[in-house]
Formats: structure tokens, sequence, C-alpha cells
């Protein structure tokens, strides 16, 4: 379940729940936030991916619009989350669908100017998480790279003026990717657990261009800080589906040569599915080669930590990873997908193959 407090900005004091102790806790938190307000209580889709519509209406008809895709799956705060624009993987009918929900949506509370809609898709169902009648963070993200300026034809909504509806709009066809990712600071909030959930904590963003969706995103990772491992990778891979889901991105680093270190029950699948992998124990089990000593002596390079659920229950031994690899300057990743996507993006990639162009060379494309 998803408990949201109302009037709240950045998802504070949102959380998602997976049990009946959680429920009451996160529920007590909520009322201290909030406490004249109810509480929104509704189900929490898993494995739904999320897409964000940005448009400009005027007297209810959108005369521009743009549509991104997250890389996480929603149950990341989307000020949190790495984007593409265009969508990479949503098919086309899903966006004549997107459109034409905006469409009603924008008639139906007589909408001028600029406006974000913010969807649930899976298995081809397709839900309204809310519409928020103002610009949103990926505003001026589309605009600057599909150079189509939505925030000047909002201005000129908004000032009376008339906008003509464009029915250029560029959704699939732009000849390169854009890729939004956040930048964090949790070097500088000692204790912070560094663990992405529905509550933002980004603290900035940086957006990039490739000629592919790989080009950008790693122009983008290494742009808010990310390294490009140079021997190591540790996996702690949280739940079985997550597990799974990094399995084919695992089967390249031992293609490339890295060394793969594991905790216990991420080591055993590891081990069941024929990659090699090193063990190394959990924090509490002081025992070596612990999780901690490696970490503490710089000989892992990059670590995958999955949370084993959403909320903010998280067992000790996964946060003092988390929480270490932080303080000695580590790169962590905590979402399984933007892992895989980061390291198939590596793997396939290299330096040299990140093309340094102004913005004006791909808008010339």
């Amino acid at each position: 379940m998803l408990i949201r407090p109302s009037y709240v900005l950045s998802g504070a004091a949102m959380n998602v729940v997976s049990n009946a102790f959680e429920m009451e806790a996160f529920l007590r938190a909520a009322t201290e936030v909030s406490a004249e307000y109810p509480v929104v209580v509704s189900e929490f889709m898993q494995e739904a991916k999320e897409i964000e519509l940005d448009a400009v209406a005027d007297k209810g008809e959108i005369v521009s619009y743009a549509i991104s895709e997250h890389v996480e799956f929603a149950g990341v705060h989307s000020g949190d989350a790495t984007m593409y624009y265009p969508p990479q993987k949503v098919y086309v009918r899903t966006i004549r669908r997107l459109k034409t929900i905006a469409e009603k949506i924008a008639k139906r509370y007589e909408i001028s100017g600029p406006f974000n809609i913010q969807f649930l898709e899976k298995a081809g169902e397709i839900r309204v998480i809310e519409c928020n009648i103002r610009a949103s963070r990926s505003y001026p993200f589309v605009s600057k790279v599909s150079g189509n300026n939505l925030i000047k034809k909002a201005t000129q909504v908004l000032l009376g003026k008339k906008v003509s509806r464009d029915e250029s709009e560029r959704v699939y066809d732009l000849p390169f990717v854009g890729v939004k990712a956040p930048q964090f600071s949790f070097t500088r909030l000692p204790g912070a657990d560094p663990v992405l959930r529905v509550d933002m904590v980004s603290t900035g963003e940086v957006g990039c261009l490739g000629d592919t969706a790989e080009e950008a995103l790693l122009k983008a990772m290494l742009s808010v800080g990310y390294k490009i491992p140079q021997k190591s990778v540790l996996i702690s891979g949280g739940p079985i589906k997550s597990k799974v889901a990094l399995l084919s991105a695992v089967e390249l680093l031992v293609k490339k040569g890295y060394t793969i270190y594991a905790t216990q029950g991420t080591h055993r699948f590891f081990a069941e599915n024929g990659i090699p992998s090193s063990l190394l124990f959990w924090p509490d089990d002081y025992q070596e080669p612990n999780v901690l000593t490696y970490l503490k002596e710089k000989k892992i390079d990059l670590v995958i930590n999955i949370p084993k659920n959403l909320s903010k229950g998280e067992l000790d031994n996964d946060y003092k990873i988390r929480r270490t690899a932080i303080d000695f300057g580590i790169p962590l990743l905590t979402n399984a997908r933007l892992a895989k996507a980061f390291i198939q993006a590596f793997c396939r990639l290299e330096m040299k193959d990140l093309k340094i162009k102004s913005w004006n060379e791909y808008k010339a494309m």
C-alpha cells in the first residue's frame, strides 16, 4: 500500500508499506506531518512503468506536448528518477492512449497553461497517478532536448496570446536521445540512508544527449559523479525478482573480466545460474572476508545494493553497506533497473565512444 499525507511537498512522509507493522508506524508519521487533513491510502502497483506527459493547453485544448519515460519502475520519486526523452520502451499504442487521456483531462478542467500528468503502465493497463496544473521538473528538460519550447508556449497562453496547435510533435523520431539523471548529496548528510524511495532526496540534476540511449545514459551517470568500475563490483541483489533482473547484466560484467563479489543469498543465486562470484560476509557476521572490510580498503569499485522492500524498515546490514559505500566515496546504485542500464552502457561503450557535441549539433541532425 502507498500512504500519502495530504498537502505535502516532494513526497514528505510518503511511504510504501508491505505489512501491518509498517502500516501503523507510517500512518502515525503521516498524521504528524499533516494532522488536520486525511491520509490517502492506495494500492501500490509493483513493477509498473512510469511515464510522464508534459503539455501546454489553451482553454482545454492541448496545443503542444512531450512524453518521457522513467528508467526505474514506479516507486522512485519523479525528482529522483532517471529519465529518457524520447521514450525508449513504450509502445506506440500506449503513447496514443496517453495522449487521449491527457486531452480528456485538459478538456474536463479547461486547463490553460502548463500541466504535467504522471502515468503508470503495466501489462497494457494505464492509470493516472496525478495531474499537476503547473510546469514540472521535466518541463525544461524535454523542451531543451526536443527544441520544442513548451515553456515559451505556456507563457504565451497565460498572457492571452493565441498559440497554434503544433501537429508536428516529435515523440519518437528524434535522431538522438536525452537522459536526465539526478544528483545527490548523501556525503554531506551523515547517517542518512542513501536509498531511493517515493520521497524526494535529490539536490540537482544533469541532462545529457547521445546518439543512442546507452551513450546518453552513460554520459549522464558520469556527469553526476559515477565512475566506470575498473576491476570489481559488489552485488547484494535483494528480492529474487531483482536478482533475476540483474542476471544478464552480471553476465556482461563477467565477460568483461570484472571480479564479482556478492553477499550470501546473491552469491548462492549466482552459483545456481553458473555465474562465478566471491562471497563476502554480512557486516554482522563478524567473519572475514567481510563486506565492510572490503569497502573500507577500497577493494570494490561499484556497489549495487537493492533494498529488500520499498519501505524504510530496512535490515541493518543493508543500511551499513550503503552508508559505508557513500562514506568511502564508492559509487552506489540501489535500483535494479538503473543498475542494469548502467552496466549495459559501460560494458558496451568505452570512453572513446562518447561523442562530445554541442546542443546545436544535435539540434541540426
